[in-house]
Parts: C-alpha cells; structure tokens; sequence
C-alpha cells in the first residue's frame, strides 16, 4: 500500500467559513487562514506551526467549532485496484486482457484529519436530549423527573415534575407535595458551544406547587383541600444559573440555584379528635431563593455524548 499526504485544503477551508456565518469569531478566523495559507504556498512555516496558530486563536473557540463542522466536509480518501483477470486454463482457454483500473471512493472510519486520507460521515441526524432527576429531592424522598430538549441555538427547555404522598393517620404526620416547573435555557461558554447541553447554563422558570405538611403538630396546607393543582396552589418564577458537569460518556451532574418569587394562600390546622381543625388562612410572598436542585442527568440521542479528553492533543488537522 502507498500513502501520499496532498497537502492542506486551506483553500476549502476559507471557502467553507466563508459560506458559514455561524463560526465564532469568523472575521479573525478569515484574516489567519488567509495568512496560513499565503505561508503555505511560500513555505514559510512547518505544517505543526501553521495548525498550532489556528489552535491558539481565541482560545481554540473557531479550532472546535471547525472541526466538527467543517473539518469532515474535506476530509477525503483515495483507493485504487489494480487487478487482473485469470480465467480457469481447463474450463475456457487462457485470454490475455489489460489491466483494467477501478476506482472506489468510499468513507473511512472517523478520523480527524482533512485533506489527506480519510473522510467522516455522520449515520444519523445529530438529536440532542435528556432526562434528570433532582438527586436532592430524592432525597428528601420526594420522586421526581424531568425532560429536556435542545432547540438549537444555544437554548434548549426543560420541564420537571415532582410527586410524594406520604402519610401516617394514627400519628399525624402528613409529607404530601405535588407540582414542577418549565423553564428555557441559554447555554454559553467554550463547552457549550462544543457541545450542547454541557457547561454554563443562564434560565427563566415558571413553577406551581401544591403541599401537605404536619409532622404531629400544626399542619401547613397550600391548594385548595380536595382540588386540583391549579385549585389556589401556589405559584411562582424568577431566573436561574447553573452548570452541567460532564461525569461519564452519557452521565451528566446538573448544578442549578434559582432565585425569584413564590407566593399564594395556605391554609393552617390542628388535628384534633381524628378532624382537622382550620386555624387560619394565610398568605405568603417570599422573594429570595426559589429552586435549587443536583440533578443526575441521562444524555439520549444520536451526537449526544461527552468525549474524552486527550492530554497530549497532537495535530487532527493532517500530517
């Protein structure tokens, strides 16, 4: 087998950022591939100097982006047979042909180099998800899920509800809670724009909640006794931050705090002689924290998994 390296595509690669308005800081990205590929044709700098300048611009911001965007559009690959034909001497008698030259141009495995050998494809549409639960709720021994999607763009909206219907009659001891909340999310940062759903994450929320809470004293209801979620439950909102740490190939550990308003009608009782006696009917308006959750986050979907990290990264633009 013989291998020739055919240069570069700078030239590929100009035309494609060119054409693509989504690639981080795109302008710079332009003025310093112009420029690599002037010291290319002049031999001016060694392959490993050319790509370790591309790296180094902007933090490897446009580097990332390019190589998952760009880079497999000129990724390539070239095999040619040459075969020739020998019939069976005792069944037809011997014919010599000419060689004849068959060229096959097909994919190889994932690689990242471009323009040398080798060229990428992708089996499925990229589809990005989850699904997560708050570890800190499960805790508190009260069940929860929640579901996220990815909308492009950096955003994606998430919806999570909780349920927990505990109690124990002879000792009045009540630990009942229903409700969620949806929330849209802006993601940013280096890993976030790597990949979606990692990394820093700013959000809006909107949430209802519903409780039953006595532990053998006072009782604290909030919602309309024998209603519905939307019977008098209370309600709230406010705007969130947090981080998604990658932790395994599909695991991620969500680190989110919430600060905002919660308000809405309660309901205060005793227990007495197996009834429970109104109190009074209050009710609240609390500004300060509002969520807060460690959630266990599940990653579904084709693309849609965290890569490893390698120590000595070394040359994927082609050598």
């Amino acid at each position: 087998m013989e291998f020739r390296f055919l240069g570069r595509d700078w030239a590929g690669l100009i035309r494609l950022v060119e054409e693509d308005p989504a690639v981080p800081y795109r302008d710079e990205t332009l003025a310093l591939l112009r420029k690599l590929q002037r010291e290319a044709d002049l031999g001016i700098l060694t392959n490993g100097d050319q790509v370790a300048q591309l790296r180094r611009l902007r933090k490897g911001v446009p580097y990332r982006y390019m190589y998952r965007n760009l880079f497999p559009e000129l990724r390539q690959s070239n095999l040619l047979l040459w075969y020739e034909r020998v019939p069976a001497p005792e069944i037809v008698p011997p014919v010599i042909e000419p060689p004849v030259p068959v060229y096959v141009e097909e994919p190889e495995e994932e690689s990242p180099r471009f323009g040398c050998t080798t060229v990428e494809t992708i089996e499925c549409k990229p589809f990005y998800m989850d699904i997560n639960t708050n570890m800190l709720y499960d805790a508190a021994a009260i069940p929860n899920i929640g579901v996220e999607f990815y909308l492009g763009k950096n955003l994606s909206i998430d919806a999570n509800w909780m349920y927990a219907w505990w109690n124990s009659n002879r000792r009045h001891r009540y630990w009942r809670t229903y409700g969620g909340d949806v929330e849209l999310r802006w993601w940013f940062g280096s890993e976030a724009h790597a990949k979606p759903l990692t990394g820093h994450h700013l959000g809006v929320y909107f949430q209802t909640v519903t409780y039953d809470f006595e532990f053998g004293g006072k009782g604290y209801m909030a919602g309309k006794p024998g209603g519905t979620l939307w019977d008098r439950a209370n309600i709230g909102g406010g705007i969130s931050y947090g981080y998604s740490l990658p932790v395994a190939r599909r695991l991620n550990i969500d680190f989110e705090i919430g600060v905002g308003y919660m308000g809405g009608r309660y309901y205060e009782y005793v227990p007495d002689n197996g009834c429970y006696v109104w109190q009074a009917t209050k009710h609240m308006h609390w500004f300060g924290p509002t969520k807060l959750g460690v959630s266990l986050v599940w990653l579904i979907g084709c693309d849609n998994y965290n890569r490893k990290k390698v120590n000595n990264e070394k040359d994927s633009i082609g050598e």
